[in-house]
């Protein structure tokens, strides 16, 4: 039940805090940081572990596939799954490979969190900057609000829709052991761009290397 109601909690929380700011703040990039570190932490320290604990020829291959994927998928988002927006500021049309290639990584994304308390933490304290960055865009362009309200909606179903999919129907153990493969691929994807991306310019930054640090710590005590 939690890994359906936190993940669109997530997205509500991010979607009220942007609409009462109206614009993206400080604090977005250092969460985001935050949020990349734990999120690949607990990849590291758990599920990479976890799906190379027997030894499957196929699942280096689903692995590299999920970061492969996740390539694909910023054609169309254009790096929102990472907190970054790059359209145009006077939208007007209803972004719709933006849409896609966000709802597609939201879904995948659902499918272990399930099965996995610490890797849903991750997820839900990652989905909680973008959907800020995300909304903060949509809210200061030139669409209608029915619109944005919709987007922000199936956005923040989707995991959840990923989560029960899964646990009605991956019912043998070698079919979700692929699923998981493929999302590591795509949640080390994304968690290490926002930390490639955590300073701009690449110039050092004391506050989000504390970020990092924490987000670094957060995993392992967990």
């Amino acid at each position: 039940m939690m890994s359906i109601l936190l993940p669109f909690l997530s997205v509500v929380l991010g979607f009220i805090i942007a609409l009462f700011l109206q614009k993206e703040v400080r604090f977005t990039q250092h969460l985001l940081s935050f949020s990349g570190a734990l999120l690949l932490s607990i990849l590291v320290f758990e599920f990479l572990p976890h799906v190379y604990e027997d030894y499957h020829p196929e699942i280096g291959l689903l692995v590299m596939g999920g970061v492969l994927l996740q390539v694909l998928l910023e054609f169309m988002s254009k790096g929102a799954e990472h907190g970054h927006t790059h359209q145009d500021e006077d939208l007007k049309k209803f972004p719709l490979l933006l849409f896609i290639g966000l709802c597609i990584h939201s879904f995948m994304e659902g499918f272990p969190i399930a099965n996995n308390v610490h890797l849903m933490i991750g997820v839900v304290l990652h989905k909680f900057p973008v959907a800020i960055v995300i909304s903060t865009f949509l809210l200061n362009s030139s669409l209608s609000k029915n619109k944005i309200y919709l987007f922000i909606l199936i956005f923040a179903i989707m995991t959840p829709l990923g989560s029960i999919l899964n646990q009605g129907f991956v019912q043998t153990p070698q079919i979700q052991l692929y699923v998981d493969a493929v999302v590591v691929g795509i949640l080390l994807h994304v968690s290490t761009t926002i930390l490639f991306e955590s300073s701009k310019n690449h110039q050092f930054n004391l506050s989000k290397i504390i970020a990092i640090l924490l987000g670094i710590g957060l995993a392992y005590l967990l």
